[in-house]
């Protein structure tokens, strides 16, 4: 496993993110249209995942009700994949939602997506439902973790 720095970003500063997005997924997103998915979001998170000198994966998240954060997007670039660095934004993204107050963190996962459905399983999420996502054209598993003290 890698031995990954997260850092909180603040999230008006998409631009490494943006770029780190566009090396990861398809369609591409700019930096202005990631601000626009944000605006009017309630206690956005914003962080980035370093080893070294070299950013290699972020991950994005929201306030979606007064006690969820919702994890929005998260990705690592090809090259570092399978060293943990998903697992560790996400541990991250845990710890600081616990400690804003919040008593579920909630992510959603395209079906194909086999590690991240193998994470939230191996991390104590569970699944709470499934969706169809029609920007998608596939469905999307539902996770979420209870952060509550020795849950």
């Amino acid at each position: 496993m890698a031995d990954a720095v997260i850092d909180k970003i603040n999230p008006a500063d998409l631009g490494l993110v943006s770029h780190l997005y566009n090396s990861i997924f398809r369609p591409t997103l700019t930096e202005d249209e990631l601000r626009k998915r944000l605006r009017g979001r309630h206690n956005v998170l914003a962080q980035v995942a370093r080893v070294g000198n070299d950013a290699v994966g972020f991950l994005i998240g929201m306030e979606l009700r007064p006690d969820t954060h919702y994890v929005w997007t998260c990705g690592v670039v090809p090259e570092m994949r399978r060293a943990g660095i998903a697992t560790q934004l996400m541990h991250a993204a845990e710890d600081w939602a616990r400690t804003e107050g919040y008593r579920v963190l909630r992510f959603e996962c395209e079906n194909t997506i086999r590690p991240f459905l193998h994470f939230g399983i191996a991390n104590d999420y569970d699944i709470v439902g499934i969706r169809w996502d029609s920007e998608r054209m596939q469905n999307v598993v539902i996770f979420e973790k209870h952060l509550g003290e020795g849950e």
